[in-house]
């Protein structure tokens, strides 16, 4: 594995893990996030597991590939469906830029890893 791949792989570790326990242990930005897009709050919880799951992931993946891999694809569809949903809420490129930058990167990692 490359030195980039590695530097990938902790960034998005960091941010998901910040991420997924925010919207696993309901902060109030997380909170009020998913009620201006009209989610019910046990998706919120959802998509904070399937962060935590895929941060897990990438962390096992320092020592086996294909765990990376997964975590990387999960979080390129996070990614996806984030940017999705800024699109159609007509959120500004403020708000979607963190999410986009994001599934960027994992897309890029689950690229160099493949």
């Amino acid at each position: 594995m490359t030195v980039v791949a590695w530097i990938l792989q902790g960034i998005l570790v960091l941010m998901f893990l910040m991420a997924g326990l925010g919207k696993t242990f309901g902060s109030k930005m997380h909170i009020e996030g998913f009620k201006k897009w009209g989610y019910p709050q046990w998706f919120r919880v959802v998509t904070g597991l399937i962060e935590l799951g895929a941060a897990i992931l990438l962390i096992v993946g320092f020592w086996n590939d294909t765990s990376a891999i997964i975590g990387a694809a999960i979080l390129v569809a996070v990614g996806i469906g984030g940017v999705i949903t800024h699109i159609r809420v007509k959120d500004t490129m403020k708000e979607t830029a963190t999410i986009l930058v994001l599934g960027i990167l994992a897309l890029v990692l689950l690229i160099i890893l493949l």
